[in-house]
């Protein structure tokens, strides 16, 4: 029995972050900083003075208090819930130019949360990102950057089901993981799912908890077998992206989980978006357990990459990692790239005509394995 795995980051399905928008990368990166902050400020058990001048600072410099849906939205705002409890902050002045004074002590003297603005994708994007899906017709396919599970239903059903005309997966699954931009990692199946656990990363940073981007298992029963897939979305490189060290560590705890797993199944696959190349420390920490590149099969004769043009190896960061026995299994491995606009390198699908409606900027990777 032949079936095809994949892996695919998708980038949103309907919305992704207002701040992905943003045309300037260095500027786009400072805005992903400055909330990234807020949200470690915020979670602190007690605020110092020097916390509530900054996180005063960031709320109005990105009109984070500003949730009126009427008004042009910022890039993220500051959720304070009404009733009884207190809240994080007093506004007062103009509406152009508020005075914000942070007035709570601690994190469990508020209740509320900070959150992305989100803007919709355009239709063309979201079918194009269903035509990748549908090209690739993987019997299990890895989603990546995906806004949460009724998203990830929504997409089998209204875009694959519907606009398609495709035939839905019978499975579907994704859980919310501690990404703070609320892009997770899921799952579409022809295959019953039949247990699914998440590995919350405890990192650190500059000696403060990292929590986010959970590794992912899903078992996967196949003709009576357990397949075990690891789903994974390493830490960026954007702007240092947490850093090399945060992939590392993240690199480190997927390998002891993958050697957990074959304690279970001589049949495990560590796929995803590991945003660095094979020669990185992470990806080679993954490939000393003596897990093995899919597009290291003899099958595969394709550019490097994964990523953008795909001409080199650095932009190789999509993954399916085989155990040795699901790599001897392997008949054929390829990658879609006809959702990347890249014009100058390859033949996109006819409704990808300029990078605004590309798809991703990620191809979809997958092997077909028999099993």
């Amino acid at each position: 029995m032949t079936i095809r795995i994949g892996t695919y980051n998708a980038e949103n399905l309907f919305r992704r972050p207002k701040v992905f928008d943003i045309p300037d990368p260095a500027e786009r990166q400072r805005v992903l900083e400055d909330f990234n902050e807020l949200v470690g400020l915020l979670d602190k058990a007690v605020y110092s003075d020097e916390d509530k001048t900054r996180i005063a600072q960031i709320i109005k410099e990105h009109r984070a208090y500003d949730t009126d849906p009427d008004h042009p939205r910022p890039p993220f705002v500051v959720q304070q819930t009404r009733g009884g409890t207190a809240s994080l902050f007093k506004q007062s002045g103009p509406e152009d130019d508020p005075q914000i004074t942070v007035t709570a002590k601690g994190r469990a003297k508020w209740t509320g949360w900070a959150e992305m603005v989100r803007s919709e994708l355009d239709w063309d994007v979201v079918r194009n990102t269903g035509r990748v899906v549908a090209e690739v017709n993987a019997d299990i396919l890895l989603t990546v950057e995906v806004e949460d599970r009724l998203t990830l239903e929504r997409f089998n059903q209204q875009v694959l089901g519907g606009a398609l005309g495709k035939r839905p997966y019978p499975y579907s699954m994704l859980i919310d993981g501690n990404d703070p931009r609320g892009i997770d990692v899921g799952i579409l199946s022809r295959h019953p799912i039949t247990s699914i656990r998440s590995h919350i990363f405890d990192l650190r940073d500059n000696g403060e908890p990292v929590f986010s981007r959970d590794c992912v298992e899903f078992e996967i029963a196949v003709n009576g077998t357990p397949l075990w897939i690891l789903g994974n979305h390493f830490k960026s490189k954007r702007g240092g992206g947490g850093g090399g060290g945060l992939r590392l560590a993240q690199g480190t705890r997927v390998a002891e989980i993958y050697a957990d797993a074959l304690l279970r199944s001589p049949r495990v696959l560590i796929a995803g978006d590991l945003n660095d190349s094979p020669e990185s420390a992470p990806v080679k920490k993954l490939l000393a357990t003596g897990a093995q590149d899919a597009m290291s099969h003899p099958s595969y004769t394709g550019d490097l990459g994964t990523f953008g043009t795909g001409h080199s190896l650095d932009q190789k960061i999509d993954y399916l990692l085989c155990s040795p026995e699901l790599f001897g299994k392997v008949q054929h491995v390829d990658v879609e790239r006809r959702g990347v606009w890249a014009p100058k390198s390859f033949k996109s699908f006819d409704t990808v005509t300029s990078k605004a409606d590309e798809a991703s900027d990620h191809a979809a990777l997958y092997a077909d394995v028999d099993l």
